[in-house]
């Protein structure tokens, strides 16, 4: 593999970002270490995060050959394999584009990341999916007035959010509880994960007669790095109307629009 991996793929399909990560990356099946390396590489299968690739001669689990084929239009076709570790297996967990378009992915193994017990960056978990080195959240106290609206209703009213600035997503503002009409809200059983913030819980919203499913969430144990937002609360932006010193703000469209 060369020393340099930093690349740009043009394909039918666009562009195919691939990076080498500097970190060292850990998974485990079972108890046991399916693949230790310091030359993963970071592939952006979609805009939104990367994907880990491993070099073949540093994964220690049995790969077996499935027999199936997959196509992707950037990256080839890929041979899928079972991964063993010890006692346990993940059936199809593993996938190699051993004659791809993208000459540097043809040594690599693409480990599908929820087939994995742990995920480790260095010695630290991590969940979801790989960080985006290129992702930054920032979190600022602020003393701004903030007022959540929906139908017309005001459902929240605070002069202490916390914002969140995440790369590519428009600001959060986590709110504390008391500053929110709470008993507007349902309990939701969704999660959602991230590896930045952690896992997130969720709340109906009941306004008018009508229910507005998971409008509003809240990390009441984040990671360590989020810990300014424990145990506030959030809404859509792209769902509700938000009043930012006394100023409506437009809804921004994202892909949470939906």
């Amino acid at each position: 593999m060369p020393a340099d991996i930093t690349d740009q793929k043009t394909t039918r399909r666009g562009r195919v970002r691939i990076e080498r990560s500097p970190k060292r990356i850990r998974a485990l099946l079972g108890g046991h270490l399916v693949f230790d390396t310091v030359g993963a590489v970071l592939v952006w299968e979609v805009p939104y995060y990367p994907t880990y690739y491993i070099p073949l001669q540093d994964v220690s689990a049995e790969l077996i050959a499935t027999g199936r084929q997959s196509h992707s239009p950037s990256r080839g076709d890929g041979e899928g394999f079972d991964v063993r570790s010890g006692e346990a297996e993940a059936s199809g967990a593993a996938l190699r584009y051993s004659d791809s378009p993208i000459e540097a992915l043809r040594e690599l193994i693409r480990f599908d990341w929820a087939s994995m017990d742990e995920w480790l960056e260095e010695d630290e978990p991590v969940y979801t999916h790989a960080r985006d080195p290129y992702t930054r959240v920032d979190i600022l106290s602020s003393s701004r007035h903030v007022q959540v609206m929906l139908d017309g209703i005001r459902i929240a009213d605070s002069s202490a959010p916390a914002i969140l600035f995440e790369t590519g997503l428009p600001a959060r503002y986590y709110l504390p509880m008391t500053d929110v009409r709470t008993e507007l809200l349902t309990a939701s059983v969704s999660e959602s994960h991230c590896p930045y913030k952690g896992t997130a819980s969720y709340w109906h919203l009941d306004v008018n007669g009508r229910r507005y499913d998971d409008f509003v969430w809240c990390y009441r144990a984040p990671l360590p790095e989020s810990q300014k937002i424990a145990g506030r609360l959030c809404f859509y932006n792209e769902k509700v109307d938000l009043v930012l010193d006394e100023q409506l703000l437009d809804r921004p469209v994202t892909k949470f629009s939906r």
